[in-house]
């Protein structure tokens, strides 16, 4: 089967909407959300597809191929063998696999009611929005199906602090954690070839697109977030520790933000710096120079793990570890000989009072080291990250013998 067999439905018409379901053993849900999808696309007069990008350890495919038979919708299967990414990564999967020029992601829980999958549509055809977001804080939405005050709490607070760190990107986004939305193929078309591509981690893939795909028009459609109709819910400490990397990583996709994280990592860096230094230079101790030798490498250590493990994470791919160590070692290290002659000649040749010498000698040497690691330690792979490396999967048996 061809993947352009994908675009036409039961009766040979072109698809309208693409519908991804990320799944992590969601075997009890499945049979309710295709009927319930395939009620509100057919009311609709909407041509669909629905696409299970899976990544579960329970019988979640098998209970997906039954159903797939008596759907009415062409139903096609991605089980993933590595779960990377985590949810976004399944959803960036099954948006590679669709066709359709609206492509709707939707959880697999029923807590997002699929009757309203047409309306996230129809408000984008009639207002030109490239993505319009099901939002739980726009006027007559209701969160009331987060279990307890402290997913309320966490919710709250995750909208808060998201919204804050991209205030232009998520401007007229109530509900920049939903995961629940229409997006235009153009849009996702251009992020996928842009220089950064998509790049997701974690559950909060909207985040992602929104920054990332650059939407030409936002808008909403009000939804009250239901409670699970069975199984349990995969929000999880592990998933929100993922969301603050993926927090980090889009923050500081903008060159002058990674400017401001990296000066911040370094200061951070006087802490172990000035600790070691305290417990070796102490009565009875080293010397002070072979002390501030050792309590360098300490700050420097501390910077390396900051600035690998959150800064540059997905750019780690063009050396190995120890050697990315040592070389930014190697350049933490050789800032104070370049700082003492550089303000040297600043004094000499320039007239300059020694602090003011000092201090411009720190800026030149903070930004030279800062293009170092910047451009060639962790320069940026060459080539673009393709949405959609891997074919598409054939639709499971279609019931209509079409």
């Amino acid at each position: 089967m061809t993947p352009e067999r994908l675009k036409l439905d039961a009766r040979g018409d072109a698809l309208d909407v693409s519908i991804v379901v990320p799944t992590f053993n969601e075997a009890d849900n499945i049979r309710e959300l295709l009927h319930r999808v395939s009620a509100a696309v057919a009311s609709a007069g909407l041509t669909a597809e629905v696409i299970f990008a899976d990544d579960s350890t329970d019988h979640t495919c098998e209970v997906i191929e039954d159903a797939a038979g008596t759907s009415p919708l062409p139903v096609v299967l991605h089980h993933r063998a590595v779960a990377t990414g985590g949810l976004g990564g399944a959803v960036v999967e099954g948006i590679a696999r669709s066709t359709a020029p609206w492509i709707v992601v939707i959880d697999a829980d029923l807590q997002h009611p699929p009757e309203l999958v047409p309306e996230l549509v129809a408000r984008g055809e009639s207002t030109g929005a490239e993505l319009v977001v099901a939002s739980r804080y726009a006027a007559g939405g209701s969160r009331s199906g987060l279990a307890g005050g402290y997913r309320m709490l966490v919710s709250g607070a995750s909208t808060i602090v998201t919204k804050s760190l991209f205030p232009r990107a998520l401007r007229g986004l109530s509900d920049p954690m939903s995961g629940f939305f229409a997006i235009r193929r153009e849009a996702v078309d251009r992020a996928a070839t842009g220089e950064d591509g998509l790049q997701p981690l974690g559950y909060k893939i909207l985040l992602e697109l929104a920054v990332r795909c650059a939407p030409r028009g936002i808008a909403e459609v009000p939804y009250a977030f239901g409670e699970r109709h069975a199984g349990e819910s995969k929000s999880t400490v592990r998933e929100g520790l993922r969301f603050l990397r993926h927090l980090v990583t889009l923050r500081t996709s903008d060159p002058r933000a990674r400017v401001a994280v990296f000066g911040l990592i370094g200061l951070s860096g006087f802490i172990p710096n000035l600790a070691l230094l305290w417990l070796l230079n102490g009565p009875g101790g080293m010397h002070y120079a072979p002390a501030e030798i050792i309590a360098n490498q300490a700050g420097l250590l501390w910077n390396f793990v900051l600035v690998d493990s959150l800064l540059y994470r997905l750019r780690r791919g063009h050396h190995r570890r120890s050697v990315r160590l040592l070389t930014f070692a190697a350049v933490g290290n050789a800032d104070l000989i370049a700082r003492l002659p550089l303000a040297a000649l600043f004094m000499v040749w320039g007239g300059l009072a020694p602090v003011p010498a000092t201090a411009i000698s720190m800026v030149v040497v903070f930004a030279g080291r800062f293009l170092l690691v910047d451009r060639w330690l962790y320069r940026r792979a060459h080539g673009h990250r393709d949405l959609a490396p891997l074919p598409a999967e054939a639709p499971l048996p279609d019931p209509t013998g079409g």
